[in-house]
């Protein structure tokens, strides 16, 4: 779902209530002129934290109904040209996946969309109509299948390897960007550039309010330096907000300057600030920070909520010497201490892979201290922590004349004085290695193995071409970092025009094409039918289905594979779903088989059986489910004649045949073999939604013939209605099952999104986008004329070539179907069949076992315990 107001508690609302000094009228027209003015050759740079963007950018009236694509289409198109017609270009983040220490605030949240679901159910049910916007709840998929429409629309669209935000601050900071657009109060305690406020903008003018973190400091008498601190002892996404909760409680206390204009809060904030000001920085050096604080056993946690705020090259003066603590972020480790012995403590640190990386930062070295607001009416600047050293003007111009170069990495023995530190022994030391660090970094020619000289950048005039073999490669003298960097640049490089819909493809098989050539180094396993030799004899080469992976997940190719084979540990969240529903299943469970057999394909890699594999930690979000534990799903081996293919076959291979195996495993994933001919023979772009129909008819037994008519009919007449017409459209009335159904058709898009990229892209990803195949109200109203009774001649609105189409596609579903041994009824028969069925199953209509799930009494289509599981009757259940 997208991110709302998130970060410090408290902080938003202190700021628009008691600092609102803080926030500064901007036009962002303006300020990039006043940029390019002043950084010649440099595009002016907007780094974009979608996922906070997600409601500001949903502006169709209807959204209940499972999503109105077409029309939220049309508007990020808008966005999108608004910018670049004022030549600001549009970087986009999107969270790749969520931190472990992050799931408790992720779970929470998760709850608290259940509510708000349920409320929006019963108003529904109560007022037969869609509620008012401020019950509004994005539509399911949302984040997803807004990657893909900004790519299409040609812009950089980027997937975090953790919650975005750091990322995209240290986009920010490095890339000498204009300013970070989101809504997140943890922008204003990163010292990186400008941060703009999403929720303020007024597309029409180009204006907003800028959130001067500076300005912030001077009212609340800090440095820069000191936000980390003050954001954890607030509470924060990473320290619970009741871990401190007695120790604001006290700072109020001897808070002599309360302001009787502040609320509560307010006064907390301006106390806890007043301490620290007063207080902690007069003893600091004197007494350690864990001294002056009630840590306790949460010092750890609460020494990571800090670092998690150090964008690369940032220290900070409250983190104390030889701290035996050593924090560890998602991907980044963080030494508290400079003492090399000290990151031993750490099991994570020896892992290479384990490192924090952000894979668009260009300069992971760089120091540069963040712009000072740019009100013209402000005079003061605040107090500034950072190191003098580290001062530079526009650090990351990219510019190709710039010559500024950092090193790759730290070296141990090189010690920094953090000027703001009264103890010279405090000494931070953080090292981060990132793609694209790489990419900009590492030239193609000899360098020293470590990494810990300056490197060169990629020079500009260096060219690939795209038919380059990696015999040639090879051949040039680089070694697997360099094949790295010529894959990627390649990637970076081409084009994504949206009118052509086969650049993306051609991309990924680039990638995967020369990353197969990595050294052996780089797998600690090496398989059978992996290794190669370069036609020179000279370098051993082995394949890391990984890193082609990661990269595809970066560039926001893909989806969920990455987190599959990297983590093991996958998320989906809330669904408007009912929890009251008689009849459907949950999303969670109508296509957990699929992900099952995906997981046999990407684990096991059709060397051993899936079943042997470890399970897949899944979090998602279905009534009934707590979430205090994940659901551990076992892979499902497909049966396919000669065996599942390898990765190395389906990512690797581009020979003409293999295209045809690419299908039959897409197709096995969804346990649709039997049905491949007649499949294969739709026409795009239905092919994937007759398959996605077949799967669901036959894994759900009460969905109804009528159900069918209407998901084809407003597929095949959607092209000839243009956003404007589906906006006008008007409902009679809202029905609560056609909203689920609706939400649980645009589930299973992204689950085809997940089987296409796991089986190498055999279909184009633009044909499984629903702004093609589906529209929420359109597809409302062909329900609702089922209901009523309408002829398909109606629900196609008369037109005969639609007339042609819909048998045609009616027949594959239903011959698919029948395959299966099940035949789809009308709701006349339907409804005398399945009005006594009493309760709510989980776990649908699925002809396949589960595997392993915790324990979760009371309801029979759960596993009861670790290896079994209680085999009961299910009505839900097809043998």
């Amino acid at each position: 779902s997208g991110r709302s107001v998130m970060g410090v508690r408290g902080l938003q609302g202190f700021v628009a209530s008691s600092c609102p000094h803080v926030c500064t009228a901007v036009n962002f027209k303006e300020l990039a002129e006043q940029h390019q003015s002043k950084h010649p050759g440099c595009t002016p740079t907007i780094v974009v934290d979608a996922m906070c963007c997600l409601r500001y950018w949903y502006t169709p009236e209807s959204w209940v109904c499972g999503g109105q694509w077409k029309e939220y289409f049309s508007v990020l198109r808008d966005f999108v040209r608004t910018f670049t017609d004022v030549g600001i270009k549009l970087v986009f983040f999107f969270d790749g996946m969520v931190e472990k220490e992050k799931r408790d605030v992720w779970v929470k949240r998760r709850l608290k969309n259940n509510r708000e679901i349920a409320r929006i159910f019963h108003y529904i049910k109560t007022h037969r109509e869609q509620p008012s916007r401020s019950m509004f709840f994005i539509p399911s998929g949302l984040a997803i299948f807004t990657r893909f429409a900004l790519k299409t629309l040609g812009q950089e669209t980027l997937c975090s390897l953790q919650e975005a935000d750091y990322e995209v601050a240290s986009y920010g900071l490095q890339n000498n960007c204009l300013g970070i657009l989101g809504e997140d109060t943890d922008y204003l305690i990163y010292d990186s550039c400008p941060y703009f406020s999403i929720s303020e903008l007024s597309l029409d003018s180009l204006s907003t309010v800028m959130l001067c973190r500076e300005k912030l400091c001077a009212s609340l008498g800090l440095c820069l330096a000191d936000l980390p601190l003050l954001a954890c002892l607030l509470g924060n996404d990473v320290v619970p907000e009741g871990m401190f909760e007695t120790f604001r409680y006290k700072c109020l206390s001897f808070y002599t300057s309360v302001r009787e204009s502040c609320d509560r809060r307010g006064n907390v904030i301006f106390a806890v600030a007043d301490h620290i000001a007063k207080v902690l920085r007069l003893y600091q050096g004197e007494k350690k920070l864990e001294e002056m604080l009630p840590l306790g056993p949460n010092k750890a946690l609460f020494y990571k909520g800090m670092a998690s705020y150090l964008l690369p090259g940032q220290k900070s003066p409250w983190i104390p010497p030889k701290a035996k603590a050593i924090t560890t972020l998602d991907k980044q480790i963080v030494s508290v201490s400079s003492d090399p012995e000290s990151k031993q403590e750490s099991p994570e640190s020896s892992d290479p892979e384990s490192k924090q990386e952000s894979p668009e930062s260009t300069d992971s070295g760089s120091k540069q201290e963040s712009p000072v607001c740019t009100d013209p009416e402000s005079k003061q600047e605040s107090p500034m922590c950072t190191d003098p050293e580290s001062k530079q003007e526009d650090p990351m111009c990219t510019d190709p004349d710039s010559k500024q170069e950092v090193p790759m990495c730290t070296d141990p023995e090189f010690k920094e004085e953090d000027p703001m530190n009264m103890e010279p022994e405090i000494k931070r030391q953080v090292t981060m290695v990132s793609d694209t660090e790489i990419l900009k970094k590492r030239p193609l020619k000899e360098r020293d193995p470590c990494g810990l000289r300056d490197r060169e950048k990629l020079p500009e005039e260096v060219e690939v071409e795209p038919d380059l073999s990696g015999a040639d490669v090879l051949q040039a003298g680089t070694n697997e970092m360099d094949i790295f960097v010529v894959c990627l640049a390649l990637t970076m490089r081409q084009s994504d025009s949206p009118s052509n819909k086969n650049v993306l493809h051609r991309k990924i098989q680039l990638v995967c094409r020369f990353i197969a050539l990595l050294r052996c180094e780089s797998s600690p396993v090496r398989r059978e039918g992996d290794t190669e030799v370069s036609p020179q004899g000279r370098i051993p080469l082995c394949l890391n289905f990984e890193q082609v992976a990661r990269a595809q997940h970066v560039q926001a190719e893909s989806y969920l594979v990455y987190n599959i084979m990297a983590s093991g540990e996958i998320e989906c969240s809330n669904t408007l779903e009912d929890a009251l529903d008689q009849a459907l299943p949950s999303q969670a469970f109508v296509y957990r088989p699929v992900r099952q057999r995906v997981y046999s394909l990407l684990l096991a890699d059709g060397h051993v059986d899936g079943a042997s594999c470890p399970p897949v930690q899944e979090w998602f979000v279905y009534s009934g489910n707590p979430l205090t534990h994940p659901d551990l799903v076992r892979p499902l081996q497909m049966s396919l004649p000669g065996g599942t293919p390898s990765l190395n076959l389906l990512w690797l291979n581009h020979e003409p045949e293999t295209q045809a195996r690419r299908v039959e495993v897409l197709l096995a994933c969804f346990d649709l073999s039997s049905s491949s001919e007649e499949l294969q023979a739709v026409e795009s772009p239905f092919q994937g939604l007759c398959c996605l129909l077949a799967y669901l008819f036959v894994q759900v037994d009460t969905l109804c013939l009528e159900d069918l008519h209407a998901f084809i009919a407003q597929a095949l007449c959607l092209p000839g209605k243009s956003a404007g017409h589906l906006a006008d459209l008007q409902l009679d009335h809202v029905d609560p099952r056609a909203v689920q159904l609706g939400s649980l058709l645009v589930r299973g898009l992204t689950m085809l999104l997940l089987v296409n990229s796991a089986c190498g892209f055999p279909w184009s990803t633009s044909d499984l986008m629903p702004w093609n195949v589906f529209d929420g109200k359109l597809f409302h109203e062909k329900y609702l004329q089922t209901e009523k009774g309408y002829t398909v001649e109606a629900l196609v609105e008369q037109n005969r070539a639609r007339l042609t189409q819909f048998h045609q596609l009616k027949s594959v579903v239903c011959k698919a179907c029948l395959r299966e041994d099940r035949r789809i009824a009308s709701r006349q028969l339907w409804q005398p069949l399945h009005s006594g069925r009493r309760g709510r199953p989980g776990s649908g209509a699925h002809r396949t076992s589960f595997g392993n799930s915790r324990s979760d009494q009371g309801q029979h289509w759960r596993e009861q315990g670790p290896g079994s599981r209680q085999q009961e009757p299910d009505p839900w259940r097809r043998g």
